[in-house]
């Protein structure tokens, strides 16, 4: 029995032994493994990071050879095709200076020119347009409310004629102005509004239907126009009164579709979510028997 009990306890220590050996061994041989495998995995990663980064540069570099070829071809599209007319560029809220920049560069082959632009003033001076306006309300605030959206229209339609009504209308309805008051053959509005809420969201917005109505019944075209990516964005807006609209006027095709609009194309021209094309379908030169 003890030598049995000694031989017993002899194999269990062996057993155990080997147990520990095979441990280490097989901790030293895995952590090689898992050495091996995590730079096999780097690699790996690496090389489709490098891919990745090719692909990249290659879309890039055609981005850029496609932009050149647009930046060249545009004169040339778009040369002469609004000669002589004159535009106005309207802004609500605040200076459209991006805006403009893009305006020029897209009119500038064209042969048109801005020949005014106004910034309406956010929020609006309601009582120093109804001191313009007339007509019967119910309560004082009704009236100056009523009165106001009247001489705002009239403003818009005499934007387009060159009448006195939109000089006479300038100082109160207006934060800056620069240009002539004589008419218009198309009108380029921006919307820059400053952040606005209650009652003064809601007399801009009514200020901003009144004007842009009066200049559709002036019966020259009217662009709603913005920056691709713009947030918010006023297209919506400006579809829901009727304007033709560009959401892309930083972009080439934005000038296109702006050029082409004021000629007379109707939609919604750009890349955002309102847009029903990138650009008219049907662009004529002046000069050929269908055009516009």
């Amino acid at each position: 029995m003890g030598y049995s009990a000694r031989y017993h306890v002899a194999s269990l220590a062996a057993v155990f032994i080997a147990l520990a050996v095979g441990i280490l061994i097989g901790a030293a041989f895995g952590a090689d493994v898992l050495e091996d495998v995590g730079q096999d995995l780097e690699e790996s990663l690496k090389g489709d990071l490098d891919d990745a980064n090719a692909q990249i540069a290659a879309l890039e570099d055609e981005l850029s050879d496609q932009q050149r070829f647009a930046e060249t071809v545009y004169p040339a599209l778009a040369a002469d095709t609004l000669p002589g007319r004159s535009l106005a560029l309207v802004s609500f809220g605040n200076r459209p200076d991006a805006i403009r920049e893009n305006v020029l560069a897209a009119l500038a082959p064209t042969g048109a020119e801005v020949t005014q632009l106004a910034v309406v003033r956010e929020p609006p001076d309601v009582a120093a347009l109804a001191e313009l306006g007339g007509g019967p309300s119910a309560s004082r605030a009704e009236r100056e409310r009523d009165q106001a959206a009247a001489a705002v229209n009239r403003a818009g339609a005499g934007l387009v004629e060159g009448n006195a009504i939109y000089d006479r209308s300038r100082e109160a309805l207006l934060a800056t102005f620069s240009g002539s008051v004589d008419p218009v053959d198309g009108v380029i509005v921006a919307r820059e509004r400053p952040d606005l809420e209650g009652p003064e969201e809601a007399a801009s917005e009514l200020l901003e239907t009144e004007f842009i109505d009066g200049l559709l019944a002036g019966g020259v075209p009217v662009v709603g126009v913005e920056r691709s990516g713009a947030d918010p964005s006023s297209i919506g807006f400006f579809d829901s009164l009727g304007l033709t609209t560009v959401d892309n006027l930083d972009e080439v095709a934005g000038r296109v579709a702006l050029v082409y609009a004021l000629r007379g194309a109707q939609g919604n021209f750009g890349t955002g979510e309102e847009a029903d094309e990138l650009v008219p379908s049907v662009l004529r030169r002046p000069g050929a028997t269908t055009a516009p």
